[in-house]
C-alpha cells in the first residue's frame, strides 16, 4: 500500500514511493457584488415613480411626441446599453465659467451639407440661473425643443447641474442636440459628470442604469415639457426623468468626497468653433416682451432638502438672453443680433 511496483528485466524488483499529489489551491472567493442602491420612495417632485411610456425604437422626436411616448431608443435595435461618447462639454459655475477649450474632436457634418468643420477651439455660450446653497439636489421642468444646430457647431442643450461649492465636482442631466453624440439632429436625454473640473463622457463613464424603460441617449418628444431631477440619496447621485429614476452616479467616482450640493445651476448652452455662433438655443426665439409665453423655459425650479429658490438669470454671451418669468421660472433663447438694441433682439443673420 502506498507504493508503486516496477519490473525491470535486468534488475531486481524495486519499490518507488508514490508521488504526493500537489495540494489543491483554495478557491479564490469572488468579491461580493455591490448591492443595487435603492432609490428614494418618491421622485424629487414628490410623486411615486411610475413606468414611462416607451416609443418605437429609432423614432424621430416628432414621432415620439405624436405617439404620446416619453422617450424612445435612438437606435432601431432598441439597445439598452449607453455607448460612451466623448465630445466637448461646457460648464458654468459662479465665478469660473468655461468659456472655451481646445479639442481634436471634429463635429460630424449634418446630412444636408456633408461638410464638417475642422476641430480647433470650442466656444461656449450660456443663459444660466445660479444659486449658492447646500442641498441634496434640484429638479425643474424643461421645455423640450429642436433648435437648429448650425453646420459645424457641436451642440445646443438645456440642463440642470448640481455642483460642489467650489464648482469642481458636477452631476448633470438634460436634453441635447449633438450630432457627434447622438447621430442626428433630434433632442436626446443626456447625463454627464465632472471630477476635479475634468470632463468625462456622455451617457456612460460610470453611470449605472436602473430603469428598464429609458436610458441616456434616448430620443425625447419635441414640443413637450418634462421634469428632470438630480438627488443624492444613500451613496449615489440619482437621476430622475419624467416619472422614473433612470440610474445613478456612485459616490465612488469622487472617492466618496462629493455627497452634497453647494452650487446649483440651470442653463441653456451652445458650443461652437465660432465666437459668433449661429446655432439656436432653446427654441431659437430671442426674448421679445410681446411674446412672453412663446420662449423656451426652465421652470418650477426647486431645491431638494435645501433653502428657498432665489436667483437671477444671466447670459454669458451677447447673442443669447435669459429673463425671469416668475419666482421659479426663467426663459431663455436666441441667437439675436447683438449689434441691435436689446429691446428689439432681432434674429441673428448667419
Amino acid at each position: 500500500m502506498g507504493v508503486v511496483w516496477t519490473l525491470n528485466a535486468n534488475a531486481d524488483e524495486t519499490t518507488q514511493a508514490a508521488e504526493t499529489p500537489a495540494a489543491a489551491e483554495a478557491p479564490v472567493a469572488e468579491p461580493a457584488a455591490e448591492p443595487v442602491p435603492v432609490p428614494p420612495a418618491v421622485l424629487p417632485w414628490g410623486e411615486r415613480p411610475r413606468k414611462l411610456t416607451r416609443g418605437k425604437a429609432g423614432a424621430s422626436s416628432a414621432a415620439v411626441a405624436a405617439a404620446g411616448a416619453d422617450a424612445a431608443p435612438a437606435d432601431k435595435s432598441g439597445s439598452m446599453v449607453p455607448e460612451p461618447e466623448f465630445a466637448p462639454k461646457g460648464r458654468s459655475s459662479r465665478g469660473n465659467t468655461l468659456k472655451s477649450m481646445r479639442t481634436t474632436i471634429v463635429p460630424p457634418a449634418p446630412p444636408t451639407t456633408g461638410k464638417a468643420a475642422a476641430a480647433t477651439e470650442v466656444y461656449f455660450h450660456y443663459a444660466v440661473g445660479t444659486q449658492t446653497a447646500e442641498a441634496d439636489g434640484t429638479w425643474a421642468n424643461l421645455t423640450v425643443h429642436k433648435p437648429k444646430l448650425a453646420d459645424g457647431d457641436y451642440h445646443t442643450l438645456a440642463e440642470l447641474a448640481v455642483q460642489s461649492a467650489d464648482g469642481r465636482q458636477i452631476v448633470e442631466v438634460g436634453w441635447n442636440i449633438d450630432r457627434k453624440v447622438n447621430g442626428d439632429s433630434d433632442p436626446h436625454l443626456f447625463v454627464y459628470y465632472w471630477k476635479d473640473r475634468e470632463p468625462s463622457c456622455y451617457n456612460a463613464c460610470g453611470f449605472q442604469m436602473y430603469s428598464k424603460t429609458v436610458k441616456p441617449g434616448d430620443t425625447l418628444p419635441v414640443g413637450t415639457q418634462k421634469r428632470f431631477g438630480i438627488q443624492h440619496s444613500g451613496s449615489v447621485w440619482w437621476i430622475a426623468y419624467d416619472s422614473e429614476w433612470i440610474g445613478f452616479f456612485p459616490d465612488s467616482l469622487w472617492d466618496g468626497k462629493y455627497t452634497k450640493a453647494g452650487l446649483i445651476q440651470w442653463f441653456g448652452e451652445v458650443a461652437s468653433p465660432k465666437k459668433k455662433p449661429c446655432s439656436e438655443m432653446g427654441n431659437g426665439a430671442p426674448l421679445l416682451p410681446e411674446q412672453k409665453d412663446y420662449f423656451a423655459r426652465i421652470g418650477s425650479i426647486t431645491l431638494t432638502n435645501g433653502p428657498e429658490v432665489k436667483f437671477e438669470p444671466r447670459s454669458t454671451s451677447p447673442y443669447y438672453s435669459a429673463a425671469m418669468s416668475g419666482d421659479y421660472t426663467f426663459q431663455y433663447g436666441g441667437p439675436y443680433d447683438a449689434d441691435t438694441e436689446d429691446a428689439k433682439k432681432l434674429p441673428l443673420k448667419c
